[in-house]
C-alpha cells in the first residue's frame, strides 16, 4: 500500500474541479520544486556531483514529495497499487525528460548558478505540464 499523508480529514474522492486541482497542483509543485532545486544545487555546487546526477537526486526527492501530496490533496484519490504503478511509469518518463533537458541545456551554457536556474525552470516546467495532464486525464481520471 502506498504511503499515506494525513493532510486533511475529508474523505478522498475524485470529485475535485479542474480549477481547484490546478491551484493545488501548482502549490504542491512549487514546494516540491524548491526541494528539487535546493538539493540539485547543493549536490552540484557544494558536493561537486555531475549535473545529471545532481538533477536526478533533486528530481527523485521532488517527485516523491509531489506524488504523496497530490494523490491525497490535489486529486483526492484513494490509495491504489495500480495507480501507484502508473505514477511510477509516468515519473520515469518525466525523469528522462526533466534530467535530459537539464543536462542538455547545461551542456550548452556556461556552468553558473544563473544558467543552472534557467535550465531547471525549463526542464521542470516541461515535466510539470506532462505530469499534470497525464495525472488528471489518465491516472486520477474524474468520472
Amino acid at each position: 500500500m502506498p504511503i499515506e499523508l494525513p493532510l486533511d480529514d475529508e474523505e478522498a474522492s475524485t470529485d475535485v474541479d479542474l480549477k481547484t486541482q490546478l491551484i493545488r497542483f501548482v502549490v504542491t509543485g512549487a514546494g516540491s520544486a524548491v526541494l528539487d532545486f535546493a538539493l540539485t544545487l547543493f549536490l552540484q555546487y557544494v558536493v561537486g556531483t555531475p549535473e545529471a546526477v545532481a538533477k536526478a537526486g533533486g528530481f527523485i526527492l521532488g517527485t516523491t514529495v509531489a506524488y504523496l501530496i497530490n494523490r491525497r490533496w490535489t486529486f483526492r484519490a484513494e490509495p491504489s497499487a495500480a495507480r501507484f504503478v502508473a505514477v511510477v511509469i509516468l515519473y520515469l518518463v518525466t525523469f528522462v525528460v526533466n534530467v535530459g533537458l537539464y543536462s542538455w541545456l547545461s551542456s550548452l551554457w556556461e556552468e553558473t548558478a544563473l544558467y543552472s536556474a534557467i535550465a531547471f525552470v525549463i526542464a521542470q516546467g516541461t515535466a510539470t505540464v506532462i505530469n499534470f495532464v497525464v495525472q488528471r486525464v489518465v491516472i486520477f481520471k474524474i468520472r
